[in-house]
């Protein structure tokens, strides 16, 4: 069975973060191991109280991992602080992993900040030149690129000074633009634009962590990246449409009931 090693932050909510990892993983026929990099107090309302662990403890959770039961590719979420983007991907290095999807998550859904300020450096200087393919929404793009993002033709420029940091490829998520939602891949040189339905729902927490997490899954069990890209996009299509009604505020996406032609 192919396996996948998640390393981000809990969400006590259970809809984002490891928790949503694990059910995407999981829906897909992968084994997910776990990273847990920081524990959050929140709901679909919001987020209360964020922990993030000793980076020693991070380190550890890798190597019992690695020295046992292994990984075929790794998915990264909220890593919090620069500690513990250092730490990752020091481990990263020293286990050559070759598949590594970067979700370079920094806000939630509600708006709270989920990596520190400082990290951001981090995550450009640390992360993403070990990365196989980055996943930042339109907000992260720009963080990360400093270009302002208003067309596709931004989401490009955008996307080009993200593999100039030394990531392999990036897809730049159009969820959050009008019309209908574009998603931007850069792979090999070539740009690839899957477009995709606006789904009408307010339950849209954990779809960024989802849809990364199906694009690692499909690569590891032999996708290429833009029919991982393509498939992921179904996926997570489904996942809005038929969404958890539970809480609040924004509920969860729903990753459990996927049509075989997806799971292929």
């Amino acid at each position: 069975m192919k396996r996948i090693m998640i390393i981000a932050g809990s969400d006590s909510g259970g809809g984002a973060g490891i928790q949503a990892d694990l059910k995407t993983a999981t829906s897909l026929g992968v084994f997910g191991t776990t990273v847990i990099t920081a524990v959050t107090a929140q709901n679909t309302v919001g987020v209360r109280k964020i922990y993030g662990l000793p980076p020693d403890l991070v380190e550890a959770q890798i190597d019992a991992v690695m020295e046992d039961i292994g990984t075929d590719g790794v998915k990264t979420g909220m890593l919090f602080s620069s500690d513990i983007i250092r730490t990752v991907a020091e481990r990263a290095v020293h286990y050559r992993w070759e598949i590594m999807i970067v979700d370079p998550v920094m806000v939630s859904k509600s708006g709270h900040r989920l990596l520190e300020e400082d990290a951001i450096s981090s995550v450009k200087s640390y992360l993403i030149p070990l990365a196989t393919v980055v996943t930042p929404n339109i907000f992260e793009a720009e963080v990360l690129s400093g270009i302002e993002i208003r067309s596709i033709d931004d989401m490009r420029r955008a996307a080009r000074k993200i593999v100039d940091m030394g990531a392999k490829g990036v897809v730049v998520k159009g969820g959050h633009m009008s019309g209908d939602p574009i998603d931007l891949l850069l792979w090999n040189g070539e740009f690839y634009e899957f477009v995709g339905r606006r789904i009408e729902t307010a339950n849209t927490h954990g779809t960024g962590c989802t849809f990364a997490s199906a694009i690692a899954s499909f690569i590891i069990k032999g996708k290429s990246v833009p029919d991982a890209v393509s498939l992921s996009k179904q996926y997570i299509e489904r996942a809005l449409s038929n969404p958890y009604n539970i809480g609040k505020g924004k509920g969860p996406v729903n990753p459990l009931p996927i049509k075989e032609s997806v799971m292929e």
